[in-house]
Order: C-alpha cells, then structure tokens, then sequence
C-alpha cells in the first residue's frame, strides 16, 4: 500500500495562527492492540477507508482480519481523521489515514538503520486542500525524530507531493521482460555444483526468509519484511484473488553444503505461448542470480518472463544476446527522508577521505542545520558547525543521495546541490558501495 497523492492549500498569512482549522473534524490515534468493541468498529472503518482510497473496496471480513493481524505485528501507529458529524451516513468514516511503524534499512556497509516506515496514507475526495496531509505528517515525524530514529520512508503512486516534507527518492527498480525461447543463453555456462528444488511456497517460506534475511544484511537499500509479507510469501493468501495461492511454486538453489543461498518464488499463465510471472528472486550471490534465470529458461511450455530487476543487473551483460531483456519501466521505490543527519550521515559507508561543511534545508526543521563532515577509511565524523557550508542541498536531495542511487555531479547538475565543494563532496558520497536495491513493498 502506497501513499496516496494529495495536495496541501499555501498558508493564509491572514489566517489566526491559534485558530483550530480544523473545527469540525477530529483527529485520533487508533490502537490496533484494543479489544474494544468501539475501537475494532473504527478499526474496521479505518481499513475499509485505505483501501477505498485505492479503489480497492472494502475489505472483506478475511482481508480485514489478515489486516489487522499484520498490523498488530508490526505494532503500527494507526492516525485517523474523522468528521463529528455526518448527514448522510450513519457513523462517520474517516477522511484520512495514516499508518506507520518501526523496520530497519542496509544504509551500506553491512549496517541496518532504524527505519520509520510510512503507508496508506489517504485523504477523502471530500476533504483536499484542508492541510490535513501537512498535519498528519507533521505530527508523525516530529514523533519519529523525538524517538530518536535516523530515517524515514514511504513509497509513492504520486511523485509531486512528498518531497515538499523532505522524502527524495532513493532506490529505483526495472521492470523487465525476459525472452525465454532459444535465444535466451548465457555468455558463460553457469558453474554449479549445488542444485535445485522445487517447493510450495507453503514449504519453502522458512527458507526463503532465512535467505531473505542474509540479503537484507548484505544489500544497499534493502528494506526489513513487515508482517504482511509472511501472509503473501507463504502462499496463505494471494491478495488478488483472495483465497490461497495454489498457482506459485518455488525453487530453491542449495549451495554444495546443501545449505540454501537463493531462490525464486514464480508463477506460469498459460498466455503470450507461456508467461512465467517472476513474484520474488533473492540470490545471495551473482551466480545462483544467473542460475535461477537459467532455471527459468528452462521451464517447457514457456516463452516469456516478467520480473522486476535492478536498473544494473548482471543478466543483461550475462546474455549473449542482450535484447533478450526488454525494459517496459524504469521507476522510483524507496522514498527516504533524513531525520538525523548525524546519525544518517555517520552509519553511511564513503569512498575519499576529506572534509567539507554541509549545509542542509529541511522546512520541517528536523534535519536542518550546518555539519562539517570528516571522512576517513570508508567511515565519516560529522559535527554541528557554525561555519560557512562549501555545499547546500535540501533535505529531499539528501534523502535521494543518501544510498547512493543517484551521483552528487548528477545532483548538481541538476541544480539541487550547489556550492564550492561540490566536487569534493562527489569524491567523498559517490560510488562508496554498491548501487541500491529494494524488494519491500509496504
């Protein structure tokens, strides 16, 4: 579930600053964890209010225990808007949702980060251009940054709105689709000398999320499973159609020891001669990656794959023939947003050692300040100054520099970074670590 795009009205300079704007609405905070009859009911009414948003209908009662189940695991702060009163409907609805919680991120370097993580947010038709977004966010950062946590996230359906509150988007993903005919053949036979088996998803899930767990520690960008993942990845409850999912098959790659180091969760429709919808591919290694694409070139009755991949994947530079892959989509996934440049900042790996003092914009104030930023062996020092920065960008830019997707050059270029040391930034943050890659979606 995404963010959902809104829009905030310019501030009144006329406007009474202790004014309540908002004098006919209430704005609550839910607890998933409550028994109550009256809080299940607006739980209840919250769930069906997200995914209305998304034009997805109300949720059945199995949609909406599995909901509720995942959000108590992930022990979510749930944040409702609601009209006190209604002339039409019987109980009022909410008018805006806003869930978040508590995962971690790879900042790079084998360290995980506390990480905020946003999702369905909406705002009612009803009840744009009110500032209820500005509000809800407001509230829930300010939360965040006073619990001390380093970074914030969300994913987007609208790209022109959440980078007026500090999120730039950090990691980008391909959609692809893959030749699976007899021009699908790798440059190099793939030395193995493990092997494969093929599984439910049912049986393979504590496999597959004992892999997943090694790739998080060792992949840029990669962001912790939320509860809901559990539900999908093991086949339990296939989201679309809403019953189980008996269509999927996993296959697993065991290393010669026998111990598992990647896999591929997948599934074939009998269209376009045999498509295989690639639904989840971790690989602990470019090899077993390689292998498991040679695995699914292998399935009869198939001539074409559809999976997301990297914006760089070994594949494309594997095949002998590189138009075998097709790029139907390249697109943002990760948005982040720095909370505490300091923290940030000094978790992140770096590539030249220098200094330079980094002055850094944020209108929510949370990241804003001047640092001097010291580096040395791949590891950074960074300290509040007083001192004139030799480079400016805003929080968003920082966010989307952060991991590395995007160069400082690129930035400047663009004019999102400017100032005397921008080249002497771009030695320090550029090419420190592999590019970024994420597969959570929330």
């Amino acid at each position: 579930m995404r963010p959902d795009p809104l829009s905030d009205p310019p501030a009144d300079p006329h406007a009474d600053p202790h004014a309540d704007p908002h004098p006919d609405l209430v704005f609550d905070q839910l607890d998933v964890h409550s028994t109550d009859a009256g809080v299940l009911s607006r739980l209840r009414a919250y769930a069906d209010a997200w995914s209305l948003g998304f034009h997805e209908g109300g949720l059945d009662d199995d949609k909406h225990r599995r909901w509720l189940e995942s959000t108590r695991a992930d022990d979510a702060v749930l944040r409702a808007v609601w009209p006190r009163t209604s002339r039409v409907a019987g109980t009022p609805a909410p008018v805006g949702t806003f869930t978040s919680w508590q995962q971690q991120v790879n900042v790079g370097g084998g360290r995980l980060l506390p990480l905020h993580m946003i999702t369905d947010v909406t705002v009612a038709p009803t009840h744009r251009r009110r500032g209820l977004l500005r509000r809800l966010m407001g509230e829930d950062l300010a939360e965040a940054a006073d619990r001390g946590l380093p970074l914030a996230a969300l994913t987007v359906s609208e790209g022109s709105i959440y980078g007026r509150y500090g999120f730039g988007v950090a990691t980008r993903r391909r959609r692809i689709e893959v030749d699976l005919t007899t021009r699908f053949a790798l440059r190099d036979q793939v030395e193995d000398t493990g092997a494969l088996e093929l599984a439910t998803p049912a049986e393979a899930y504590p496999v597959c999320r004992a892999v997943f767990e090694q790739v998080l520690a060792t992949t840029r960008g990669m962001v912790a499973r939320p509860a809901h993942h559990a539900v999908h990845d093991s086949g339990e409850h296939d989201w679309e159609t809403g019953g189980p999912d008996r269509a999927s098959r996993v296959a697993v790659h065991l290393d010669p020891s026998g111990t598992p180091d990647g896999y591929v969760r997948f599934r074939v429709k009998d269209t376009d001669g045999g498509l295989v919808e690639v639904r989840d591919l971790q690989a602990l290694t470019p090899q077993v990656h390689l292998r498991l694409w040679r695995f699914l070139a292998d399935l009869d009755l198939t001539a074409k794959a559809r999976a997301i991949a990297p914006v760089e994947d070994p594949l494309d530079l594997a095949l002998t023939d590189p138009r075998v892959v097709t790029t139907t989509e390249v697109r943002d996934v990760l948005w982040l947003r720095v909370l505490d440049p300091v923290a940030a900042l000094e978790a992140r790996p770096w590539s030249d050692d220098a200094t330079v003092v980094l002055g850094v914009d944020d209108p929510l104030g949370h990241a804003a300040g001047t640092f001097r930023v010291t580096t040395e062996q791949g590891r950074a020092r960074v300290e509040a100054t007083d001192e004139t920065p030799g480079v400016r960008l805003g929080v968003d830019t920082l966010g989307a520099l952060y991991l590395g997707d995007r160069s400082v050059l690129t930035a400047a270029a663009a004019g999102r970074v400017t100032g005397s040391d921008v080249a002497t930034w771009a030695a320090m943050a550029d090419h420190a670590g592999p590019a970024p890659w994420n597969t959570t979606g929330f």
